[in-house]
């Protein structure tokens, strides 16, 4: 190119798609956008203040969406952003996909550090749950007759990797069985310690099951499992965003989360934590050039990823901060408890969640007694636009209710009418 016209391309280029991808990434602008819409000024006590949080996702019309522990939603903002990484990596594909967005993918990993407690040298960013715990189950090299403690309400994405890369090599999974209404956390902090042998090497645990939302104490397991130098993973696809965690204070070794649920993050993006001195023990899933760095990234280096959605996440943790991590907390709870008083005293309901704010939170499961859940579920969704998750393992025959923080106590009155319709 003619050294004229090349700067007549250079002007006419810099004018509008390098302008555009010098712009901040995350920062005022997005902060100021959620300010006017009030998020980051209401008062969290009132009810119109949820219901203003609710107005920021882009929920289908005639939908009650009471599905959140499946897959969450992300705000229309949230998606703004992504699309805008989008827009700027498919302007200039080679530029941002390596190296353009170091500094950005660096700004999350921060972000995601700081949301939950951690260093950020102790944060790799993933794809999501399942990844994580792949990423755990194939790392170790552990002996025939070693042991792995799984209990038996453990997610299949927590089960299967333990089963593919463990078991078939001899490795011995213990499955001891939770009570699915424990009284206190010692009654489940006694079935893992009643577990372990001097052949248990690690144990793999949800911090929150997705069948009843039962919170398992991942904090007193760990004290107990590191005095026995036993490693701890945890599963927390359901308590990511939920609530607080202060993973430094849990004392876990590893937690993969899907930010996809409870931080209504662009789907298909993960959170791996791994305590900075309990990563000598994981190997990268994949390996490609730079698979050298002793740093925390090699497990993400993949080469080629979807950087947007990545970024995105950065975009829903701006999200969630900007309407509290506290308030987001009490609000949790909140929706647990307004639900459980509409239908606790009702004998043809049976709450299958346990009660305590210690043991359960925004996943509630209840039995509508005499009916298969099934049943039950399809006729909440034909006749009412109500979508939740029916339950039928661990004898549950229950539905699985999600309280979002897009969900309003409006919204809960109508469920529970609704579920009261179906059993006149």
């Amino acid at each position: 190119m003619e050294p004229k016209n090349r700067r007549a391309f250079l002007k006419r280029f810099g004018q509008g798609a390098l302008a555009s991808m010098s712009m901040p990434l995350f920062g005022n602008t997005l902060a100021d956008s959620w300010k006017v819409d009030g998020i980051s000024s209401g008062d969290t006590n009132s009810e119109v203040y949820w219901e203003l949080v609710k107005s920021q996702f882009n929920i289908a019309e005639g939908l009650s969406y009471f599905n959140n522990a499946s897959l969450g939603a992300s705000s229309i903002k949230i998606q703004q952003e992504t699309q805008k990484f989008r827009n700027l990596l498919d302007g200039f594909p080679s530029k941002y996909m390596w190296g353009g967005w170091s500094d950005e993918k660096e700004a999350v990993r921060k972000k995601v550090a700081n949301l939950l407690a951690v260093n950020r040298e102790e944060i790799a960013l993933i794809h999501n749950t399942t990844e994580g715990m792949n990423l755990i189950a194939r790392s170790f090299d552990l002996q025939p007759g070693d042991e792995i403690i799984i209990a038996n309400h453990e997610h299949a994405s927590g089960t299967i990797p333990w089963e593919v890369w463990q078991e078939s090599k001899g490795i011995k999974l213990i499955r001891p069985e939770l009570p699915v209404l424990p009284k206190s956390v010692e009654e489940l902090t006694a079935v893992y310690r009643k577990a372990i042998t001097p052949k248990t090497k690690l144990i793999s645990m949800c911090h929150i099951v997705n069948t009843n939302g039962m919170i398992l104490p991942v904090k007193e397991v760990s004290k107990i499992a590191h005095e026995k130098g036993i490693l701890v993973a945890v599963d927390g696809a359901q308590s990511a965003g939920m609530f607080t965690i202060d993973l430094s204070d849990l004392g876990c070794d590893f937690y993969t989360a899907s930010s996809h649920k409870w931080l209504f993050s662009p789907k298909g993006v993960g959170i791996f934590y791994a305590r900075q001195e309990s990563q000598k023990y994981l190997k990268p899933l994949m390996v490609a050039r730079g698979h050298q760095d002793q740093s925390i990234r090699r497990l993400e280096n993949y080469n080629t990823r979807n950087l947007p959605e990545v970024l995105g996440l950065g975009a829903s943790i701006d999200f969630h901060n900007t309407i509290g991590a506290k308030e987001i907390h009490e609000r949790s709870f909140e929706l647990k408890s307004y639900f459980r008083s509409k239908v606790e005293n009702d004998n043809r309901f049976t709450l299958k969640s346990p009660i305590a704010d210690t043991l359960s939170s925004a996943i509630q499961v209840v039995e509508v007694n005499g009916k298969n859940v099934k049943d039950v579920k399809q006729k909440l969704w034909e006749y009412y636009g109500i979508d939740c998750r029916p339950m039928s393992s661990h004898s549950l025959n229950a539905l699985r209710f999600s309280f979002a923080i897009y969900i309003t106590k409006k919204d809960i009155d109508y469920l529970v009418e609704a579920l009261k319709e179906l059993v006149l």
